[in-house]
């Protein structure tokens, strides 16, 4: 379906500002409908939740539709939909979780091609536990993870798996669902960084083969929180820490405190946003979901061609984004130029592409960047040809 880029762009008020915005990976600017549910949300009656009083009940509506939107997003169970403050935080708590089974001569298997967030949690608690923790590598000449090398670590002794869905540094997106056979073939359990994949393309728990997948909505055009799916069967098998009054159902078990009911409604009406991105798209929203995707994922691998085309006639840069599979999301170095450097020059031609490893420190190190990283050039719904020529003269007119 057309993909109306103007239309997109116009749903964005930080857009009147001018600025092309290549750091979407790091956080999308805020459509309007999002702003808008979240001062809908504060503005009504709001208490914590309950059935007896306006506020009570419409903290509850806000949940339920929340979980159902993310659910919809996920191809997922609603009641599998576990909300929290970040992908990080959940990770650490999922972590601490399901180490309490684990025991010395236990493997876990983390991968250098991670943010580190989906590396450090496990780490840790493979350490509290006394497991061993195994590295899966990827190649930095091509940026692939191929499924072999995760299953080259894999023994009857591995308990868990983390592995990104897609890299945040360079855009690779390795074979999930062959990483899944493998793993559950081994027994173990896959936990899936999903939160710079879900901004690019449609996500199905069950066909990724994910145990865990978990996003941040702030990198699809949402507020600042963290959720995780999973199967409601398998969270009611895990025990986390809680309060005693605290309630013991799935999902709730997982979500500590007051949720914050206006983000919930902001996470609902970026996923409606994300629904419409194909307008004359039919169906119910996962069916929109679906057809919206496909439509942004042509129009962001236009850019990002229309990008690599301009980079390629550019003297002394380098773009290390270079597996088959990877989203629209290019780390570049410059010879004999600090990339912070071009970060600056172009920041003051309201050109925003940042500089940096991103959390991603293990694969920096791995492609040999040590840990200052690059230029990482990420795309957005509403970046258009317009963001993308401004780049390329930017980058032109610093290497001079």
């Amino acid at each position: 379906m057309a993909y109306d880029a103007a239309a997109v762009r116009a749903l964005f008020p930080a857009l009147d500002a001018g600025g092309a915005h290549f750091d979407g990976p790091g956080g999308t600017q805020t459509p309007r409908p999002v702003i808008e549910a979240i001062a809908a949300a504060l503005s009504a009656p709001l208490s914590n939740r309950g059935d007896v009083t306006r506020g009570e009940r419409n903290a509850e509506a806000i949940v339920a539709a929340a979980r159902r939107a993310l659910a919809d997003l996920l191809g997922a169970d609603p009641a599998g939909i576990v909300f929290g403050r970040s992908a990080t935080q959940l990770a650490y708590d999922f972590a601490r979780t399901l180490a309490k089974t684990w025991a010395p001569g236990d493997e876990v298997v983390v991968t250098r091609l991670d943010h580190d967030s989906n590396i450090r949690p496990w780490v840790q608690a493979a350490a509290g536990a006394g497991a061993t923790v195994r590295w899966a590598d990827f190649d930095p000449a091509t940026g692939e993870l191929p499924a072999e090398a995760v299953r080259a670590v894999l023994s009857e002794r591995t308990r868990l798996v983390a592995v990104t869905a897609a890299s945040n540094l360079i855009g690779t997106r390795p074979a999930i669902s062959e990483i899944a056979r493998s793993v559950h073939d081994a027994g173990a359990l896959l936990y899936v960084d999903g939160v710079h994949y879900t901004a690019h393309a449609s996500v199905d728990v069950e066909r990724l083969g994910a145990d865990f997948f978990a996003c941040s909505p702030y990198k699809f055009l949402g507020p600042h929180m963290g959720v995780l799916a999973s199967r409601p069967g398998l969270l009611e098998t895990l025990r986390p820490d809680k309060l005693l009054p605290s309630t013991d159902a799935v999902p709730e078990r997982f979500e500590f405190g007051t949720l914050p009911y206006e983000l919930l409604a902001g996470a609902t009406a970026a996923v409606d946003v994300l629904a419409g991105l194909a307008p004359h798209a039919e169906g119910g929203r996962r069916e929109r979901l679906i057809a919206s995707y496909a439509a942004l994922e042509e129009h962001e691998d236009a850019l990002r061609v229309r990008i690599e085309k301009g980079l390629a006639g550019l003297d002394r840069v380098t773009v290390l984004s270079r597996a088959a599979e990877r989203t629209p999301t290019l780390l570049l170095t410059i010879e004999g130029r600090d990339t912070a450097d071009a970060y600056r020059f172009l920041a003051e031609r309201g050109v925003d592409a940042p500089s940096g490893s991103f959390y991603a420190i293990e694969a920096s190190r791995r492609l040999g960047l040590g840990d200052t990283g690059g230029l990482r050039v990420g795309l957005a719904p509403y970046n258009d040809a317009g963001d993308v020529d401004r780049l390329l003269q930017g980058l032109a007119d610093f290497l001079g």
